[in-house]
């Protein structure tokens, strides 16, 4: 070094050089996190137990159509996602949903049947209980119930634990089971009552206390979110699938590997080596692989059990089992979805369907329409919640097919006979407890502070940072930061 307050960069650039890090596992974090590595040219590798990279993005053919099968899209709030597209050179290919085929609907309301789901609402939580679209929902008593939430005081300052009872103490049932449970189904799999305001809805609470109402809460934190720059999602022409290519490929350029169908059986330290850990896979004739750093990218049981033996007070216990989805992708020839008849898809009211939503694909995104041709349409039908598993569990592909067509035509209230189905495919989706669930936050808090206690382990993912893309590739990039300066500035 080259004395207090400065760096030798000669000498950082030989500690980068000579550093190795393994990654264990390749979903979006696995591999954001292994381009923070390698873009100062340390030696990389990513290892998958997966037959592909990517996690829950998946990308595959059903009826000769190139399709996302799992993630659609991201949020644009905070740019990070949108940044690292711009960086990979997929600037081009960033789409912003159709803006003609209006909004999601809401099925299984009683008495109604289907109907619009009122814009300008919070996780389904509406500012004014008596604008049509939201009494058409709720009936006028459900709407005077909800209307008591600006008459009444805010007894407790500070804020609620749990959304559903946020929402039944403040509106009422009604509001709860017709508009907030379909949203937080639909979204996070999970029933409204296990769901953590604050990590769900942040600010929700504050601003309930300043409003002094629920309702008057959303519509601040809605004018809030109008003023800031930029749309609600984007997605990729061609699909997400694109993003994982991009990053797997920018990898290899960089000189690190991305090696799938190679789980890892455990980790080993090897303090009298020339490297810290040993990565040992779970094939006997794999040569384990010796790193500096390890950064675990996996879902939370599998990331738990390989740090347990090093982490003081993490437990290797698996964690309670988290929704078990699977998604149903339909192309069906049906002229009658031109015009979009409930939007861009359709969320359940819990126990009214047996699936819990549907994404009209080739409404929302014109580039699947565009590819699917005139009068060709794709449909997503979701199926799982932490409540209860897939209603297509124990069927087979053909059942699965008859099982989504089936709720299709209900949910989108257009006949659909079986001889109009040109393709299906059912991907499922083991997950992490959602990171929006009670309890959640503070013990993956928990686990990542017991994990950074370990020099040279790292950990990302959906289960420590929350889902979705605009959550888990920031954490992604600030844990291989904290990691890599370890590395770099190790006992200065």
């Amino acid at each position: 070094m080259a004395g207090e307050g400065s760096f030798d960069l000669a000498a950082l650039h030989e500690r980068a050089e000579a550093a190795r890090v393994v990654i264990v596992g390749a979903g979006i974090g696995g591999l954001v996190a292994a381009l923070e590595f390698a873009r100062l040219g340390m030696r990389v590798v990513v290892v998958e137990a997966a037959e592909r990279a990517g996690g829950a993005i998946r990308t595959g053919e059903v009826a000769g159509l190139t399709l996302d099968l799992g993630a659609e899209s991201f949020a644009t709030r905070g740019g990070h996602v949108r940044r690292l597209v711009d960086e990979l050179g997929l600037d081009g290919e960033v789409v912003a949903p159709e803006a003609g085929a209006g909004g999601a609907w809401v099925a299984g309301v009683p008495g109604v049947g289907a109907a619009p789901l009122p814009r300008g609402g919070i996780l389904g939580i509406p500012q004014n209980p008596f604008a049509d679209d939201v009494r058409r929902i709720l009936g006028w008593p459900g709407a005077w119930r909800a209307y008591l939430d600006r008459i009444r005081p805010v007894l407790t300052i500070g804020h609620a634990d749990s959304l559903g009872q946020l929402v039944r103490t403040r509106l009422g049932s009604r509001a709860l089971d017709r508009l907030v449970a379909p949203v937080t189904s639909g979204v996070y799999s999970a029933s409204a009552d296990l769901i953590d305001p604050d990590i769900a809805a942040p600010g929700l609470n504050a601003a309930v206390t300043r409003a002094g109402s629920l309702t008057g809460a959303v519509a601040a934190l809605a004018a809030e979110r109008r003023s800031a720059p930029g749309g609600a999602v984007e997605g990729l022409r061609g699909g997400m699938g694109g993003l994982v290519a991009a990053l797997v490929r920018h990898l290899e350029e960089l000189g690190s590997a991305v090696i799938t169908s190679a789980p890892v059986a455990r980790l080993e330290r090897a303090e009298d080596a020339e490297h810290a850990w040993r990565v040992v896979l779970s094939d006997p004739a794999a040569d384990p692989l010796d790193a500096d750093a390890v950064v675990l990218a996996t879902e939370e049981g599998p990331a738990r059990a390989l740090a347990a033996p090093f982490a003081a007070d993490l437990e290797a216990e698996p964690p309670a089992p988290g929704p078990v989805v699977d998604i149903v992708t339909l192309v069906v020839r049906a002229p009658e979805l031109d015009a979009a008849p409930r939007g861009t898809g359709v969320l359940t009211v819990p126990g009214s369907h047996r699936a819990k939503a549907l994404t009209h694909a080739s409404a929302k995104w014109a580039w699947v329409r565009d590819a699917a041709g005139p009068g060709v349409h794709v449909i997503r039908v979701s199926f799982g919640s932490a409540a209860e598993p897939p209603a297509t569990e124990g069927l087979d592909e053909a059942g699965v097919a008859q099982l989504a067509r089936e709720e299709a035509e209900a949910l989108l209230g257009v006949p659909i006979p079986p001889d109009r189905v040109l393709g299906a495919r059912r991907e499922r989706y083991a997950q992490s407890q959602p990171a929006a669930t009670i309890g959640q936050r503070g013990q993956a808090a928990a686990a990542r502070e017991a994990i950074r206690g370990v020099t040279g382990l790292g950990a990302v993912g959906a289960w420590l940072s929350g889902t979705g893309l605009a959550q888990v590739v920031p954490d992604a990039v600030a844990e291989a930061d904290r990691v890599r300066r370890a590395l770099l500035f190790a006992g200065d």
